[in-house]
């Protein structure tokens, strides 16, 4: 990496050179059995570059030509955009725990272990359920290095488990499914499989919706698939500068509900999404973007963060290994007051949403949604009386978000960038056949 710097350093006024490597093992199952378990290994090197104050770029999966790389950096930038920023020197950053040696000890036939568990607690509840598992472990190294003396590291570990199941029943098809993830081991299934058998016992019994506004309580999983998408989009600075977010120019004005509190926090501990800084060297931090309803922040690179006379919030993320864009490290919802149970016996005609397909297909910038409900249940008088078929659910978040009946007591991780309660939503559009 040092070699390369030193190179472009000589044919351009700034230089950065960014490397990832990981190993990951995954192990998959298909059809309730034990499919594969492989092992790879990948290397990754960035070098950015200022040349006659544009922005040159290119990317190699070795280290050994390094010359080619700084020329092929050179050639772009003849082509690139103008640099509005400086690359940041050496900083201090905070101390985020993300490495787990632990993870490395697991063996794959625990991994197996693991998955094999989730199939057995599953089939044996539902015997014709067919499950697609997945064990996953795995250590990421980062390394950046820039002509202003930036240079810092990290190593982080990973660990996820994750099951999903298909239930066939003459032209009736049931999906269930949930996972988990952390920098941690994770040697308990019991918190997978105790949220897929209530699915399943949920959809024992099918229930029909009508066609109009009905209050919806979307779970955390629904959060994820109906909600969230548009949210990224709005917050996203680069969105803002292009006069696309529907929120650009609402900062310090309150634009949804008062209960709502969002923030970005890429300095969790031990969680996938965090870092101590983000891929172009900028500290790690928490970023308020939702307080009492008032847009607070919004997410910027150093790029768009110049365009916009602000600082770099540190969410230049790089997509395998593509230039940085503003991307939130871990969305958090702050959780309220209302038990989930207590949101279901306050609905006397509604719906439970746990996931939406094809939501994210519509007008994501305006806020818009909609999609087929993938899993989802009926409420009757205050209880969940089965499951629905044929029903979509559509809205537009920021009608909906300006009003929110409750948001629930108990928050979780979707994925893992995506922390979340259930919300409790009066007056959505429900359609069914």
């Amino acid at each position: 990496m040092e070699d390369i710097l030193e190179k472009a350093k000589k044919v351009a006024e700034e230089a950065e050179v960014f490397a990832v490597t990981s190993e990951s093992t995954p192990v998959h199952f298909e059809a309730n059995r034990l499919k594969h378990v492989q092992s790879t290994q990948s290397t990754s090197v960035a070098l950015r570059i200022i040349r006659e104050g544009r922005i040159g770029y290119a990317t190699a999966t070795e280290l050994e030509n390094s010359q080619e790389l700084v020329d092929m950096a050179v050639e772009t930038a003849r082509f690139g955009s103008k640099a509005e920023f400086e690359f940041p020197s050496l900083s201090s950053y905070p101390e985020v725990e993300i490495f787990d040696s632990g993870v490395e000890k697991i063996s794959t036939g625990a991994m197996t272990k693991l998955g094999e568990e989730m199939i057995t607690a599953l089939i044996s509840n539902t015997p014709e359920l067919l499950c697609e598992a997945a064990v996953s472990k795995g250590v990421v190294s980062v390394r950046l290095i820039n002509s202003r003396g930036g240079q810092t590291s990290y190593r982080q570990s990973f660990f996820s488990l994750g099951i999903e199941g298909t239930l066939i029943q003459d032209t009736d098809m049931l999906f269930v499914g949930d996972s988990q993830s952390s920098c941690r081991p994770i040697v308990e299934t019991g918190g997978i499989t105790q949220v897929v058998l209530r699915q399943l016992e949920l959809a024992r019994n099918q229930a029909s919706a009508p066609t109009r506004l009905m209050p919806v309580v979307f779970t955390s999983l629904g959060v994820a698939s109906a909600l969230v998408r548009p949210l990224m989009a709005a917050f996203n600075g680069k969105m803002v500068l292009e006069g696309a977010s529907p929120i650009g120019d609402k900062l310090g004005q309150r634009v949804f509900d008062e209960k709502l509190e969002l923030w970005d926090d890429s300095t969790l501990a031990y969680r996938p999404s965090s870092s101590p800084f983000d891929d172009e060297g900028v500290p790690a931090q928490r970023t308020s973007l939702i307080e009492k309803g008032v847009v607070r922040n919004f997410l910027y690179d150093l790029q768009t963060a110049a365009l916009a006379n602000t600082r770099s919030t540190g969410n230049g993320q790089r997509s395998r290994g593509g230039l940085p864009t503003p991307s939130p490290s871990a969305f958090i919802i702050a959780p309220g007051k209302t038990g989930f149970d207590e949101m279901v016996s306050d609905i006397k005609e509604g719906l439970v949403v746990e996931e939406l397909m094809g939501a994210t297909q519509g007008n994501i910038l305006g806020g818009d949604f909609s999609g087929n409900v993938l899993l989802g249940f009926k409420i009757e008088n205050g209880k969940i009386v089965g499951r629905v078929k044929d029903t979509m659910v559509s809205g537009n978040i920021y009608q909906l978000l300006k009003e929110i009946t409750a948001i629930g007591s108990d928050a979780r991780w979707v994925g893992s960038s995506l922390n979340t309660p259930p919300l409790y939503l009066s007056s959505v559009s429900v359609a069914s056949k």
